[in-house]
């Protein structure tokens, strides 16, 4: 009888321990955590540093000559400076700040599913999302909408010269984030 009772407790335990177990999360879900800290912290360093700092307090501004100027990155170059970092982790996954009006040229699309996603998320405002295949490997790939959090946003992109659109408003899809996850 005993036997039987460690029997069953060790049959109970390991069924307790595979429902435990995490479930494998899909490239979907995956990309839309991923873009939800990016985009809050997009947002939070944005408001809460530059928006701060430069338009409130007047005591530090942002530059795209950061370096140089011994001022804040803006929030591209900062969105930019994680996205290489993380690239170099080799996590299987890469994203990029993207769009069809870029004031620097790189961050132009350049994939069909980019061009495709970009101008998905600019006329709905949803996630956009795909497969491709790129250099022989295969990627879900997901395009979110880049929004113009504040007036600092809408002021640099509409007075820098570089700048192929000069008519951008607080709320309006100025581009948009290109994850990309490794289907193996």
């Amino acid at each position: 009888m005993r036997t039987m009772l460690l029997l069953a407790v060790a049959a109970l335990g390991s069924t307790a321990c595979a429902k435990a177990e995490p479930k494998a999360i899909g490239p979907q879900k995956m990309a839309d955590a991923l873009y939800a800290v990016m985009a809050a912290n997009r947002e939070v360093y944005t408001r809460e540093v530059v928006g701060r700092l430069q338009d409130q307090e007047a005591v530090l501004r942002a530059s795209e000559h950061y370096r140089d100027d011994r001022a804040l990155p803006l929030p591209a170059q900062m969105f930019r400076m994680g996205a290489e970092a993380a690239q170099k982790s080799a996590s299987g996954f890469t994203y990029a700040l993207l769009s069809p009006w870029p004031i620097n040229k790189q961050n132009a699309p350049r994939t069909e599913v980019e061009k495709a996603g970009l101008r998905a998320v600019a006329e709905t405002g949803k996630a956009y999302y795909a497969e491709e295949k790129l250099g022989g490997e295969r990627y879900f790939t997901a395009v979110y909408a880049d929004r113009a959090v504040t007036e600092a946003c809408v002021g640099c992109h509409n007075g820098h010269g570089d700048s192929p659109r000069h008519d951008f408003k607080v709320g309006d899809t100025m581009g948009g984030v290109v994850i990309r996850i490794a289907l193996r």
